[in-house]
């Protein structure tokens, strides 16, 4: 069973984003946080698969609850659900390890469609926030292409991890140990500039990485 945290201070958007997980994942169980402090107590108490987290909470901010969940629960998913699209906030939630950002100015179709290509590894990233990081790479990447420093093992490991697979995963389709594996993405991580999975995804599927024939 899939188990959703859904982090937002307002009632009406917890049941509205109650229904689009449900709809994403059937028979999920849903917890539910209004704060800051609700969510990181429900981020350390229970192992969640997929967080929402709104980033304007009454007592904080839900980076907070990001970066929380980061370290309890490395495996978790979590994906910001707000209302604020600009570069600022999207780049402290990548940082912050944010996997993916939807703008709840959509449908709720269209949330429910981005949440389940999660199954595919495909990161749940709003049209146009998917076209302001790919904006905000253009502007300001460095100059020299950082991805032809990747070692060959680097870039299976990176094609892998793309594709949506866990560390564990990763290993056993390469025959390396867990610890080889996370070295080689601290490495990636380094060498590409970034921070997170949904990044790491991006920069795969870009390099033509992420088809099952590599």
């Amino acid at each position: 069973m899939t188990r959703v945290l859904i982090v937002e201070d307002v009632a009406e958007t917890r049941r509205w984003l109650g229904e689009i997980a449900a709809a994403a994942f059937p028979d999920c169980e849903v917890i539910e946080a209004d704060s800051m402090r609700t969510g990181l107590a429900a981020a350390a108490r229970q192992d969640c698969d997929i967080a929402l987290i709104d980033l304007g909470l009454p007592d904080g901010s839900g980076l907070e609850v990001l970066r929380s969940l980061r370290l309890v629960n490395a495996q978790a998913i979590p994906i910001v659900t707000t209302v604020m699209g600009d570069d600022a906030h999207i780049v402290a939630a990548l940082s912050a390890g944010a996997q993916g950002y939807l703008l709840k100015e959509h449908p709720a179709g269209m949330l429910t469609r981005q949440l389940v290509q999660l199954a595919d590894g495909t990161p749940a990233l709003s049209p146009s926030i998917a076209r302001r990081i790919m904006e905000h790479f253009r502007f300001t990447g460095p100059a020299a292409d950082p991805e032809e420093d990747l070692t060959g093992r680097e870039k299976d490991v990176l094609g892998l991890i793309g594709r949506g697979l866990r560390n564990s995963d990763v290993a056993t389709d390469l025959g390396l140990a867990e610890s080889t594996v996370a070295s080689h993405i601290k490495s990636i991580y380094r060498k590409l500039g970034i921070s997170s999975r949904a990044e790491a995804s991006w920069h795969a599927t870009r390099m033509g990485l992420t088809s099952k024939g590599n």
